[in-house]
């Protein structure tokens, strides 16, 4: 991963010197998922007919499971039918990058006159990561489309049954940039909403609960969830990294940074007293998958040399990449601490970074947000302190483990890698 490198995204850097003749703005795409029975369908039916979706293109899995019959105008060639909602709608033939290719090769040859965004539905308990993966790690699917959020669509009704069951529906929520509730218009559903509310917060802070049968999920709600503020052109980090939402989920009595130095994959809490989720958890949760699940904000005055933020996420993605489900951040950067560098990983795979022209308010701290699954907040925070020059008593720092590879198992210096 270069760090250094031109942004990938080009609405990331505006300068002078630019060419007249502009790439195309990447397209948003936005992953839609959720628990089997969740609601899917309706949620669907309702975004079709949405003006903010208006020249949206839905990628399905199946058209009959979606009910969308009585939209349909007419099918083209390539599998893609046009909706009465001005819509395009296709199912997956193949694989996703050839689905989304297709859509590239329409636009550019005028076949397809507009597509403003991309859903893609992942089936029931699908894991959404792999749809991440399929537009983030590709070299031209990566220029072409962006990724603007992830939805998650909740049940109230059977939602707490689900994520006690299902260790996938757990992650599903935590990755979630938006979570939609459904079913709060059934009595079961109101009477049990208000703990899973509270549940879903304590899996991702961050996220906006939206009520469905409220009228809240709604197109400009669940639409630009990314860095990018249509609005104002410009990126909106506070918003996106919402860091406060992480810092107030910490309670009076959390354990200090240092604690879960031990990993916790290969058991459970059944037998705990008390969970050993950081901060999140209360003493008589003792929910089989939720304890396994922390999130946490790290935080540094001093500015990063670039080759340090590299091998600082180089190691967290080669040793630990499934269990950092989700990661955000902007940093400031030693060799040009005035344009900072926006990261954003989803497991193994990174965004290609952005950098931004200037800071956008006075806060200049590298700030980083964290969504894990069995990595305990001490490692990841000391692992940042050692390469971001922060020293404590008996931890190695940023030389002794670049010049020593033995220092730490699975990491080799990059001069050794080269």
């Amino acid at each position: 991963m270069a760090l250094m490198s031109a942004p990938h995204d080009n609405q990331a850097s505006v300068s002078s010197a630019e060419p007249t003749r502009q790439p195309k703005a990447p397209i948003p795409v936005t992953v839609l998922t959720g628990f089997l029975g969740a609601g899917k369908t309706s949620l669907l039916n309702r975004l079709v007919q949405d003006r903010a979706f208006q020249h949206a293109a839905f990628v399905i899995n199946e058209f009959g499971e979606i009910g969308l019959d009585h939209l349909f105008v007419e099918a083209k060639d390539d599998g893609i039918v046009e909706l009465a909602s001005g819509c395009l709608c296709c199912t997956i033939r193949g694989d996703l990058v050839a689905t989304l290719e297709n859509f590239l090769r329409g636009l550019d040859n005028g076949r397809l006159e507009r597509i403003d965004r991309v859903v893609i539905e992942t089936t029931g308990l699908a894991d959404p990561a792999p749809v991440l993966h399929t537009i983030m790690a590709h070299p031209y699917l990566v220029m072409r489309y962006r990724l603007d959020g992830v939805i998650t669509v909740v049940d109230a009704v059977n939602g707490d049954a689900t994520l006690d069951a299902q260790a996938e529906a757990v992650k599903q929520a935590a990755v979630a940039d938006r979570i939609v509730l459904t079913k709060t218009d059934l009595a079961a559903g109101a009477a049990r909403a208000p703990a899973l509310i509270a549940r879903l917060r304590a899996l991702n802070p961050a996220a906006p609960i939206l009520d469905a049968a409220k009228g809240e999920a709604e197109g400009r709600a669940l639409t630009d969830t990314g860095l990018w503020n249509p609005d104002t052109k410009s990126a909106d980090v506070a918003r996106w990294l919402n860091e406060e939402a992480y810092l107030d989920r910490r309670p009076a009595t959390s354990h200090g940074p240092d604690d879960h130095d031990h990993d916790h994959g290969h058991h459970h809490h059944h037998n705990h007293g008390q969970s050993h989720h950081h901060g999140h958890d209360h003493a008589h949760d003792v929910n089989r998958h939720d304890a396994h699940i922390r999130s946490f904000t790290l935080a540094a005055d001093q500015a990063l040399p670039a080759g340090s933020l590299e091998m600082f996420l180089d190691l967290l993605r080669s040793a630990h990449g499934p269990k950092v489900l989700r990661m955000k951040g902007i940093v400031r950067i030693a060799e040009d601490p005035e344009r900072p560098l926006v990261i954003h990983g989803v497991q193994e795979v990174f965004h290609p970074p952005v950098r931004l022209e200037r800071w956008p308010d006075g806060d200049r701290r590298t700030r980083l947000v964290f969504i894990t699954r069995d990595l305990p907040e001490g490692f990841v925070r000391r692992l940042f302190d050692a390469f971001a020059g922060v020293l404590r008593p008996d931890t190695p720092d940023r030389q002794s483990m670049t010049e020593n590879p033995l220092a730490l198992s699975g990491f080799t210096a990059p001069s050794a890698r080269r």
